[in-house]
C-alpha cells in the first residue's frame, strides 16, 4: 500500500477553503434548541450567578428575548418554569394559568416562526424539589405519571409545538402520548429525555430553577453514570411507547452513550449540554485559562460528530453568531 511521500495527509490542511470543503461534520443553526428560564413578574430580568448570560426572566422579558432569537435564526426554545408558589404535588405544573402555560399563549401571540418546547417535570414546581409525589421520601412513580400526563395536556393546550418529559418515571411517554391522543393533541411530538443521568453536572441549573432537592437525591429514577446497556434500553422503551425524538443529558460526558443512541436506533436524538457544561467553559473562559469561543465551537462539533442531529445549549445565541461569523 502507498504511503508518505505518495500520501500526504496535509494536503487537504493546508488551505481554509479546502478545509472546509472535506470537514465531516457540520454546524448548522437547525442543530440549536436555546433553554430559557420563565418567572413570574414584569421586567425581570435576572442573571444566574452560576450561569453568566443566562437570566430568569419574566414573561415580557422572555418575547423579547424570544424575538431575538428568532431572529438569530435559531428554530426553538425550550421553556422551564419556575412558578410562583409550589406544593408537595407541584399543582402549578398543571394549572391551567401556570407560568409555563401563560409564557406558551404570550410566546404564540408574539413571536411567530419559533418552535416551543415545554420540559414536563415536577421539580420546578414542588415544595420539596423532587421530581415527583412523595410517600415519606420516596418518589411514587404512577402517581406521578398521571400528573405529568396532565402538565403535558395544559402545555399543549397552551400551545406547545413539542413536549419533552424529562422526569424518568417509568411509563410517563406511554402515558402522555396516550393522554395527548385522547384530547386530540396527534400532531404533537414528543422529545424524550430518555437517556438522562444522574449527573453532577447539574449544579447551576438547580440554582436557576429553584429545584435543588430538600433532602436525598435523584438517583432512585436518573440513571447510574456507568451504565450503557441500561441507557439502551430506556430509548427502546420510550420509543416504543410513542416518543418521536429521544434525548441523551448531559451531553458532554457521555458522547459515547449518543454515538450507541444513533447507531443503535436511527431515530432523531437529541442531546443536552447542561448547565455545568456550560459553567465550565464560561468560567475558564473568564480566568483566561481557555479560549471560550474556541472550546465552546468545539464542544458543540463533539455533540454533533457523536451523532446528536441536535442539542440544547445555553450558547445557541453564540453559535448562531459564529455561523454567521463564518459562513460570511
Amino acid at each position: 500500500m502507498s504511503s508518505y511521500p505518495t500520501i500526504r495527509h496535509r494536503r487537504l490542511r493546508y488551505n481554509p477553503l479546502v478545509r472546509d470543503l472535506v470537514r465531516e461534520t457540520v454546524l448548522t443553526k437547525n442543530d440549536l434548541i436555546y433553554p430559557l428560564f420563565v418567572v413570574p413578574g414584569t421586567k425581570i430580568k435576572k442573571e444566574i450567578k452560576s450561569m453568566p448570560g443566562v437570566f430568569n426572566l419574566s414573561i415580557d422579558e422572555l418575547i423579547k428575548e424570544c424575538k431575538e432569537v428568532r431572529d438569530l435564526g435559531i428554530p426553538a426554545v425550550i421553556l422551564f418554569g419556575i412558578p410562583e408558589h409550589k406544593d408537595e404535588v407541584g399543582s402549578e405544573a398543571y394549572a391551567e394559568n401556570g407560568i409555563i402555560q401563560r409564557a406558551v399563549r404570550a410566546l404564540k401571540a408574539e413571536v411567530k416562526d419559533l418552535l416551543i418546547i415545554t420540559d414536563v417535570c415536577m421539580c420546578e414546581y414542588t415544595s420539596h424539589g423532587h421530581c415527583g409525589v412523595l410517600n415519606g421520601e420516596e418518589i411514587l412513580n404512577d402517581e406521578t405519571v398521571s400528573l405529568l400526563a396532565r402538565e403535558a395536556v395544559s402545555h399543549a393546550e397552551a400551545g406547545a409545538d413539542i413536549i419533552a418529559p424529562s422526569d424518568m418515571m417509568d411509563g410517563r411517554v406511554a402515558a402522555i402520548r396516550k393522554s395527548l391522543d385522547y384530547k386530540g393533541f396527534t400532531k404533537i411530538p414528543i422529545m424524550s429525555y430518555a437517556a438522562k443521568y444522574s449527573s453532577g453536572f447539574y449544579g447551576p441549573f438547580r440554582d436557576a430553577a429553584e429545584s435543588t432537592p430538600a433532602f436525598g437525591d435523584r438517583k432512585s429514577h436518573q440513571m447510574d453514570i456507568g451504565n450503557v446497556n441500561e441507557a439502551l434500553r430506556e430509548v427502546a422503551e420510550d420509543i416504543e411507547e410513542g416518543a418521536d425524538i429521544v434525548m441523551v443529558k448531559p451531553a458532554g460526558p457521555y458522547l459515547d452513550v449518543i454515538r450507541k443512541v444513533k447507531d443503535t436506533f436511527g431515530m432523531p436524538t437529541a442531546a443536552y449540554q447542561v448547565s455545568g457544561e456550560y459553567a465550565m467553559i464560561k468560567a475558564a473562559g473568564a480566568n483566561g485559562w481557555i479560549d471560550e469561543e474556541r472550546v465552546m465551537v468545539e464542544a458543540a462539533f463533539a455533540i454533533k460528530r457523536a451523532g446528536a442531529d441536535m442539542f440544547l445549549t445555553y450558547f445557541a445565541k453564540d453559535l448562531a453568531m459564529w455561523i454567521d461569523k463564518t459562513r460570511k
